[in-house]
């Protein structure tokens, strides 16, 4: 299991949502309160997880947290 912690706008999480529903089983996404999101995804699919929050990152502004 691979985790990426984000921090989006909040009003940007229904967006961010639904771009990880529809990748078929990538990820799984948690909300903390806000924008600030934990995606989890199999390990298998590390690399898919992470160019998808790169593009979220560049679209978004989100914000790789640790």
């Amino acid at each position: 299991m691979v985790v990426r912690r984000l921090r989006i706008r909040a009003q940007d999480v229904v967006f961010l949502k639904g771009i990880i529903e529809a990748s078929e089983g990538l990820a799984q996404v948690f909300a903390e309160h806000g924008g600030d999101l934990t995606l989890a995804a199999p390990a298998g699919r590390e690399d898919e997880l992470d160019a998808v929050v790169a593009d979220l990152c560049r679209e978004l502004g989100a914000m790789l947290g640790e």
